[in-house]
């Protein structure tokens, strides 16, 4: 025996030793051993070796375990070539268990095998099937297509080079006159189709005809007969038409797998190629709505599914405008899917009332997706629908899961179509939607109180008139609410949702509820004081609280505040909003009625919610404050203190969000708004400026930027409130501004106030605020400065005639404060009325294209945004002077134009957009672009490559320091791919987009960085096409993470590769969620490298943690 060998035997025969030490280092020096080159193992070492692995699966050590897990890949794969070589001859074998088998494991080992062992699968299984050494045995021929088939599911990703010889065979194949094989077929070609869309391009449309063809495929049974009887509804016709497939059906009938094969194939096909829905709209949906009347249950589901997946690549994308004024492919698809909807209604008005519970849920999930889709288009065919539900909802002999199904598609109806189809149909559809609230199953009870919840908001809105008169129902719904709403020993769920359901009552009935809404109050009180029922029935008060029917609550005011104030001391922070939110309706809708005693009682406890732990509270507090303010004044006089304090140390947070800003300054106009005011206007005003008062002269501004912001908006909604006092306080805050006295802070705080009350009261002395703002441009305060030219802006747009011109005249004469009044002329164009600057916008146009040409950077920036936000004032007008800028201005200039164009987009819709449709607006209007990609991308492409011409060499004393000029453009590209990436992914070929992203994995830091987040990205949204190349992705990814940065470099450098480091291990992370990719052999070796190297392992590991504690940061941040 070899010294190598007798060392292995060694080892094995410690891997047996009761120590789990000595078992775990054993394996551990085994597996080093064996990574040796020198090492050569016998096959009966490796059989003892490999036999030794397993056995140590089953170790009681974990980590022994581990070792033997990571580990046991190693031997198997110097197996794959004798395996492959094994399992080939087995599909030639006699007996039909083995041939299963061998397809099966030969598979798997596609997935896992080298690429050399994976063509020699291939070109073994395409050799053997056409020519004449094409065995002529149909099981043999079956068995191979089997063996593609499943080859292209496990593996499909490594077969596209493959596809253009194998497509054509299997297609002949098809043809012939055997179902089991055809089905074999069909299967494969869907495994194509999912595995390799991009190489099954060519070949869609003879599959398409295949699948339309072998759809239909039923020689034992005649659909004619059925079209014949489809008018006929009763038992009888039933009866006979299960005799005729009783008469028809064959045990021996292989056409249904067929069928089922070619749907599913269907499936595939419509998922995989978005870019052909017109087409597949014309071709694909008439025949699968024909085939809705498909006799075998299994077929049929898959037909459905097949239907559904087409309306879901029908729906239209996030952010799609409906009114657009072009035709768009989208608008087209909606337009024939319109027109197939009586069809699709027609064909499941038999499936709807079918003996089958399968097919009534195949029914019941497509309409549901054709109402999402196509809001309000099954209005019209409400009576068929109803029939439908109401047969669901009666069925009781089966299980429940129907009624179920029927329910929530009622909901879903009530929400997508218009309330006046359901009028009608409410006498038949009401009693089974109530006899399922008293049904005993608490799933069937709770889902129809959601339903009848949904049938009061709908048939009887509080924002209309009353079409229907509820006064036949009110009383039925009512009384099963409250059986479920009395009874105590119930679901949690109803519990709930019968409370909920009864709040919405009556909120939009109780005024039809007579003598029983004082017993219903009552009973909603009870559920109030329970520790189980108190959240739903808080939100249920609220419901009654806000209702414009003025219902009669007093029974239940006098002893419902003080439990509500209860609430407000508890931690359970969802009560507390809630409770919140009901004591504001009560006190907006019944300040007057409510007992001022309980009403304190509540005050009380407010002044703790004011605070920065939890700004939500505060916000609902504060409104709530500002309500009782105004309906009972008196109130407040305890409490007002208190608050007050809280409010002022609130509103010096940093962090204010701007709800609690406008509840703040709601809450001080209703303390001065009140008579007598509940707090003096110059005491209020005292208290908001003291801390800024208060500070050194000399000690420069001690608050953060924002408190001063937030600090002038109350005293501008002060003197809003209090007009009379507004001039005054405009002077003071003038002389203050102008005092060489006042400190750094006042100043601040003074002229973002004078920027907020010249909004509201004038701009008082215009020529000595002129002088003073003015003056101040030229302080020595970079923040005095910045709020007196944001001060300019503010007050010039509340008196445009006296501040624009002379604006404008200011930014002619004193080119060193530029930019400073530059930013002044933006907010004014942001303040202003559009219509009130149309007389200025020709001198306005002109003074900033002269500034376009600027040196400074910056300044160019705020042009940019004057121009956008000039564009906005009339459109239609500047609009093509905008363009013409853009082609025949210098290079500056078209670059300020360009960057205008951002200021033209806005979030929500505007009369700009349709004029927009040429400029690029991906992130906040991808409805302007979606239509012009074919166009904008391969222009887009060409950005991201690197050009030779732009990378300058640059001496740097004795040494030379590379700089790319190109750099900025191509990182801009991507981040305008990655952008495309999240809202038009339909629209994009994945394949193309990922050949220049593979590019960028190569390029410099800054583009990796963008690459590997849009890889993490690609990964998640389409796993198929990063299969497929999966192993050309790994090896950039590879060499980032074993990069080592050079001896002697600074220690931004290092940062720098950590971060790279970082960044492409999460791509390595999202990659191996593809459940295929782990049989990748580069992956898996890529993996196993990450597992060795204690650096990579840790590093994988803490983004494994990242990624599983934190929520997805799938999203990137573009500057």
């Amino acid at each position: 025996m070899s010294t190598a060998a007798f060392h292995i035997s060694s080892l094995l025969e410690k891997m047996t030793s009761s120590d789990k030490d000595f078992r775990f280092m054993a394996t551990s020096d085994l597996m080093s051993e064996l990574q040796k080159d020198s090492i050569q193992l016998d096959e009966d070492s490796e059989r003892k070796v490999v036999k030794m692995l397993l056995r140590l699966l089953e170790d009681k050590n974990g980590e022994v375990q581990n070792l033997a897990v990571k580990w046991l890949g190693a031997p198997l794969g110097a197996f794959h070539a004798s395996l492959l070589h094994c399992l080939l001859p087995q599909l030639s074998s006699p007996r039909l268990a083995v041939r299963k088998r061998a397809v099966g494991a030969l598979g798997h080992l596609a997935a896992a095998c080298s690429t050399d062992l994976f063509v020699e699968l291939a070109d073994h299984l395409l050799d053997r099937l056409p020519g004449p050494r094409a065995p002529t045995s149909p099981a043999a021929i079956r068995t191979l297509i089997q063996c593609l088939g499943s080859v292209g599911r496990q593996a499909g990703h490594r077969l596209g080079a493959h596809l253009d010889r194998l497509v054509p065979l299997v297609e002949d194949f098809c043809n012939l006159d055997d179902d089991e094989l055809r089905e074999s077929c069909l299967q494969a070609f869907e495994a194509f189709l999912r595995k390799c869309p991009k190489e099954m391009g060519p070949h869609v449309p003879n599959v398409t005809s295949l699948c339309l063809q072998y759809i239909k495929h039923d020689p034992n049974y005649n659909y004619d007969s059925d079209e014949d009887e489809e008018q006929m509804e009763t038992e009888d016709s039933e009866f006979s038409e299960q005799e005729s497939e009783d008469e028809y059906s064959d045990d021996d009938d292989m056409s249904w797998k067929v069928r089922r094969a070619a749907a599913k194939c269907i499936a595939a096909l419509i998922s995989s190629r978005p870019d052909l829905l017109p087409d597949f709209h014309c071709t694909l949906a008439p025949v699968l709505i024909r085939r809705f009347r498909e006799r075998e249950e299994n077929v049929k589901a898959d037909v459905f599914t097949a239907y559904i997946v087409l309306l879901r690549q029908t729906r239209p994308p996030k952010g799609w405008l409906e009114a657009m004024e072009e035709p768009t492919q989208t608008s087209s698809n909606l337009h024939m899917l319109r027109g197939q909807v009586p069809l699709v209604v027609k064909a499941l008005q038999r499936q709807l009332k079918d003996r089958s519970i399968r097919a009534r849920q195949g029914c019941f999930s497509l309409l549901t997706e054709l109402a999402g889709v196509l809001p309000g288009s099954l209005a019209e065919h409400m009576p068929v629908l109803v029939s439908g539900i109401i047969f669901s909802l009666a069925d009781r002999s089966s299980s429940s899961t129907i009624r179920m199904d029927a329910l929530a598609f009622l909901q879903g109806l009530l929400g997508t179509e218009p309330a006046e189809a359901f009028h009608p149909h409410l006498p038949t559809l009401l009693p089974p939607v109530m006899a399922c609230v008293a049904d005993p199953f608490y799933k069937i009870a709770a889902e129809a109180l959601v339903v009848l919840q949904e049938l009061v908001q709908a048939l009887w809105p509080l924002d209309r008139p009353r079409i229907l008169d509820p006064e036949p129902y009110v009383g039925e719904m009512s009384a099963v609410t409250l059986a479920r709403l009395r009874a105590t020993d119930l679901d949690q769920e109803v519990k709930e949702r019968a409370i909920s359901c009864m709040g919405h009552l009556v909120g939009h009935l109780g005024d039809r509820l007579g003598d029983d809404l004082e017993p219903i109050l009552l009973l909603l009180l009870d559920r109030l004081r329970n520790e189980i029922t108190r959240l739903p029935a808080v939100k249920a008060l609220t419901l009654v609280a806000v209702s414009p029917l003025q219902l009669d609550l007093q029974p239940i005011l006098a002893e419902a505040l003080p439990i509500l104030a209860s609430f407000l001391r508890k931690n359970q922070r969802a009560l507390r909003l809630a409770t919140l939110a009901a004591l504001d309706a009560l006190a907006q809708s019944r300040g007057l009625s409510l007992p001022p005693s309980a009403v304190q009682a509540v005050l009380a406890e407010l002044p703790a919610l004011v605070n920065e732990s939890d700004m939500h509270v505060a916000q609902l507090a504060v409104d709530f404050l500002a309500t009782v303010t105004q309906a009972q004044p008196a109130s407040l006089v305890e409490v007002s203190g208190p608050v007050l304090s809280e409010l002022l140390r609130l509103l010096r947070s940093p962090l204010l969000p701007a709800g609690v800003l406008a509840a703040a300054e709601g809450f001080l106009q209703a303390l001065v708004g009140t008579r007598p005011p509940c707090v003096d206007y110059a005491k209020l005003i005292s208290l908001l400026t003291a801390p800024v008062y208060e500070q050194a002269v000399d000690g420069g501004p001690g608050l953060h930027k924002q408190v001063f912001h937030s600090l002038a908006r109350c005293v501008a909604a002060l003197s809003a409130a209090c007009p009379q006092e507004a001039a005054s306080t405009a002077n003071r805050l003038v002389c203050d501004a102008r005092s060489p006295h006042s400190s750094t802070g006042v100043k601040v705080l003074a002229f973002l106030s004078l920027a907020e009350v010249g909004q509201v009261a004038g701009p008082g002395p215009q020529r000595e605020l002129k002088a003073v703002l003015l003056e101040a441009l030229g302080s020595p305060s970079e923040d005095v400065r910045a709020a007196a030219s944001y001060a300019l802006g503010r007050v010039g747009a509340g008196s445009l005639p006296d501040f624009l011109p002379f604006l404008l005249e200011q930014i002619e004469a004193e080119p060193r404060r530029q930019y400073l009044l530059l930013h002044s002329l933006r907010e004014a164009l942001g303040a202003a009325q559009p219509d009130s600057l149309k007389p200025y916008a020709e001198d306005i146009w002109a003074l900033l294209f002269r500034r376009c040409e600027g040196a400074e950077e910056g300044t160019r920036g705020v042009v940019a945004e004057c121009i956008g936000k000039l564009v906005l004032v009339n459109p239609s007008f500047l609009l093509p002077r905008f363009r013409k800028q853009l082609a025949a201005g210098r290079p500056h200039t078209r670059s300020t134009v360009i960057t205008a164009v951002k200021f033209l987009i806005s979030d929500q819709p505007h009369p700009i957009d349709p004029l927009l449709k040429s400029f690029i607006a991906v992130h906040n209007k991808p409805s302007l672009v979606r239509d012009l990609l074919d166009d904008i991308l391969p222009l887009l492409y060409q950005e991201t490559k690197i050009r030779r011409d732009l990378i300058r060499e640059v001496e740097m004393g004795p040494f030379k320091h590379t700089v790319d000029d190109g750099l900025d453009v191509r990182k801009a590209a991507f981040e305008c791919m990655y952008s495309l990436l999240e809202s038009c992914l339909g629209q994009l070929d994945i394949c193309e987009f990922l050949n220049h992203v593979e590019d960028g994995l190569k390029d410099h830091y800054d583009i990796r960085m963008l690459t590997f987040i849009m890889l993490a990205r690609l990964a998640t949204l389409c796993p198929a096409p990063v299969l497929q190349r999966v192993d050309r992705l790994i090896e950039p990814l590879r060499a980032t993470c074993t990069a080592k940065v050079k001896a002697g470099s600074v220690k931004q450098e290092f940062e720098k590769q950590d971060e790279l480091k970082r960044s492409a291990m999460r791509a390595v992370a999202a990659l191996l969620t593809i459940p295929e990719v782990g049989k990748s052999p580069i992956m898996a070796d890529f993996s196993s490298q990450i597992r060795s190297n204690p650096e990579l392992a840790a590093l994988f590991e803490s983004i494994q943690k990242d990624s599983t504690s934190a929520p997805s940061t799938d999203s990137m941040e573009l500057s």
